[in-house]
This record gives structure tokens, sequence and C-alpha cells, in this order.
């Protein structure tokens, strides 16, 4: 009788390990794939800067250090390694760069006028829309994920088995601000 009680209780512990790491690994790759989303959107977002620019030159010429900051903040984004503080920081140069090119719009009314340069800032806002959402919806996956490792029992096995904490995409305070708009 001891016999059975001793392997009901090894065969329930072997029970639990596997369900605890198999729940590991469902956050993790629900992490990796939030975070796929992100880029994904991110990468949407650089590859409609060209065109951007390519229209804002056409009215705006002599606004050089604009499209230059736009450039830069679009290569900065491409070169920026795969952490999300890195590609959070890029994000936020990005955002500042594109805000500063959707202000020419309202110094250049032909600029704004423009059917092309308003596809693209139609396009643009709803990727940022894109990219909002699968910011969220990773630093849920995040949330999620850390909470399952740091859970007891399960702090044990993630421990063991090397599991490590993942970091939100978090954006800089200057980035939150509202623009202001003045006629």
């Amino acid at each position: 009788m001891a016999w059975i009680i001793v392997i009901a209780v090894v065969v329930l512990l072997a029970l639990y390990l596997v369900v605890a790491y198999n729940g590991l690994i469902r956050r993790r790759n629900q992490v990796e794939n939030a975070w796929s989303q992100i880029d994904v959107q991110l990468k949407r977002r650089i590859d409609l800067i060209p065109n951007l620019v390519e229209t804002v030159k056409a009215y705006a010429a002599h606004e050089k250090s604009t499209l230059e900051a736009v450039i830069n903040a679009r290569n900065a984004a491409i070169a920026a390694p795969g952490t999300p503080h890195d590609q959070a920081a890029a994000d936020n140069m990005m955002t500042g760069a594109l805000r500063q090119v959707f202000a020419l719009g309202e110094a250049y009314p032909d600029l704004k006028a423009n059917q092309n340069f308003l596809a693209l800032q139609e396009e643009l806002s709803a990727t940022e829309g894109r990219v909002a959402y699968a910011r969220q919806f990773y630093n849920d996956s995040v949330l999620s994920y850390n909470n399952k490792l740091q859970a007891f029992p399960t702090v044990i096995i993630a421990n063991m088995l090397k599991f490590e904490r993942r970091e939100y995409f978090e954006t800089d305070e200057a980035s939150r601000e509202v623009p202001k708009v003045q006629f």
C-alpha cells in the first residue's frame, strides 16, 4: 500500500512538472509572437517613410533638416538591435521625426492638400494604431509570462530551466505628450 502512495505522489509530481513546463513554454511563445507583431508593424512604418519624404520634398524643399531627421530616425530604426528597450528608443525617435513632418503639412497648404501626402499620413496614422495595439498585446503577454515565472512553485522550475524575465516595450515621457496645435 505504501508503494502505491509513493508511486502516485511521484506520478502527480511528474505530471505537475510537465504541465508547469508546458505553461512556461506556451507563455514564452506568446511573448515571442507578440514581439514579432510589433516588429512587423514597425517595419511597415519604416517602409512608408521614403514615400513620405519624397512627397514632402516636392513641396517643402527648404525643410531639409526636418527631412534629414526623418531619414536619420528611419536608419536608426532599421539598425536598432532587437531588444524592446532599443526598439522603443528607435520608435520614440521615429515618432518625434514624423510629428515634425506632419507639422509641415500645417505650414504648407499645398502639401496638406496633396493626395499622396494625405494618403501616406492616413496610412501612417493607421500603422501607428496597429503599433500601439501590438505594443499593448506584447506588454500583456510579457506580464502574463513574468507573472508565471515568479509564481510559486513555478518559479522553482523556471529557475532550474533558466527561463528569463522579459522586458516591457515602453515609451519615454516625451512621446506620451499630446502635440499642441496652433492656428
